[in-house]
């Protein structure tokens, strides 16, 4: 049985573990080959960050698996971002990504409903609508910035699934980029992160506020109404309730959807890849699976132990932090034959992309069904897919993704 003093005085790759930390591994460095160093430690490993701070690394599949599913040993109501490490999120108990079973059960059970592939099959003509509008100018000629469009996406569906004015959609995705990825140059604002991440913040709730208020007076079948309406625990969520979700909804949605097709094509638009998934359209699903995978976009969850416990023959004491690296689980070799392949015929293909156990995207539907909608006009449309600049990562220790992938296309004859 191993504990973090332990750890730490044996630990092969103590200085590796740092960079896991740092934004710019993410952006400038390889945090596969970090993973895979720590994935072949025997146990969990530790990290002290300063006098006061520390966490164990979940990088294998097995353990990042069990600790996303045993909410009550591994808590996410204290925080679920490494940025927050040692100080309580705010939220907890209020927003359902903080917020544990029997409370979060009951809170989300509306808005499910309103997120299951029934109703997200209703929207399918404005998803395709949406996505046709965003990626027909890749067929002009010219160099084109497929992740500016691809970032734009996941803001025209869920703007539009929330009612939000469309003339807000580029504020809202930029301010919502701010929030995740607080130490990138082209969002960081004067006076560093903490500012940024303040000031961003506070312009989104207020923003969220206004909103709210305003819709509680005029319902409609949209998302926040779905949340004014809900009631749990006898009563009407409060407006710092629904301000939160709104925020939370918004969040998951610029996370996940835009990076896996920025990978795909960042990585593999020159590669045989794309013509072999357009002349075999039966595949559409299991590669957009991979891509999921293969992308990982939430690079990390963070929870807490409730108590002390054993993670993979490793003592995590009660309150210690235990980080899920999701990139990392999801190129174990253990689970996932030849792992480090790009593979889309891969089945089955149980990746944590969306997370697991009862906070598994919420949002998981409209995302899958957006990705799948987009690769099938992508690539019915354009060929000949090319690279027209140097891709360019996002800095964020949160997100792992592309901010700049400037492509060329040809559109495809009948």
């Amino acid at each position: 049985m191993t504990t973090h003093e332990t750890v730490a005085a044996r630990c092969p790759v103590h200085l590796g573990q740092d960079d896991l930390v740092d934004p710019t591994l993410y952006s400038d460095g390889n945090a596969y080959a970090v993973w895979r160093e720590l994935r072949a430690i025997d146990g969990v490993s530790w990290r002290q960050v300063d006098a006061e701070r520390g966490f164990w690394s979940a990088v294998r599949f097995a353990d990042a698996d069990l600790v996303l599913r045993d909410h009550a040993t591994f808590t996410s109501e204290r925080g679920t971002l490494l940025d927050l490490l040692g100080t309580d999120d705010p939220a907890g108990g209020t927003q359902l990504a903080v917020t544990d079973p029997p409370r979060h059960t009951e809170m989300q059970g509306r808005l499910k409903r309103a997120l299951t592939i029934r109703a997200v099959d209703k929207q399918r003509d404005m998803i395709r609508d949406r996505i046709v509008d965003l990626i027909e100018p890749i067929g002009d000629g010219g160099a084109f910035d497929f992740a500016e469009a691809m970032l734009a996406m996941p803001m025209s569906v869920t703007g539009t699934m929330m009612a939000l004015p469309e003339s807000d959609w580029p504020w809202l995705t930029r301010i919502n980029t701010t929030c995740i990825a607080p130490d990138d140059p082209e969002y960081r604002m004067e006076g560093g992160r903490g500012l940024t991440l303040a000031l961003a913040h506070h312009e989104l709730f207020g923003y969220f506020q206004e909103l709210v208020r305003h819709r509680r007076d005029n319902l409609g079948d949209d998302l926040i109404s779905v949340l004014i309406t809900t009631r749990f625990e006898g009563r009407h969520m409060s407006l710092g309730e629904i301000v939160s979700n709104c925020y939370s909804l918004l969040l998951g949605a610029n996370v996940t959807t835009p990076h896996s097709p920025n990978f795909v094509l960042a990585e593999f638009g020159e590669t045989e890849v794309l013509e072999d998934w357009a002349r075999h359209p039966d595949v559409n699903a299991n590669a957009v699976e991979e891509a999921l995978r293969w992308a990982s976009p939430v690079n990390h969850f963070l929870r807490y132990a409730t108590r002390d416990t054993v993670l993979a023959g490793t003592q995590v004491a009660a309150g210690d932090a235990v980080v899920v690296w999701l990139g990392a689980a999801n190129r174990d070799d253990a689970e996932f034959a030849d792992a480090s392949t790009f593979d889309i015929r891969r089945k089955p293909n149980k990746h944590l992309a969306f997370g697991a156990g009862p906070h598994y995207c919420i949002g998981h539907s409209v995302a899958r069904v957006t990705l799948r909608i987009l690769f099938e006009e992508l690539l019915t449309r354009f060929e000949d897919f090319r690279l027209a600049g140097q891709p360019e990562r996002l800095v964020s220790n949160f997100v792992s993704g592309y901010k700049h992938v400037p492509i060329t296309a040809r559109r495809r004859t009948a």
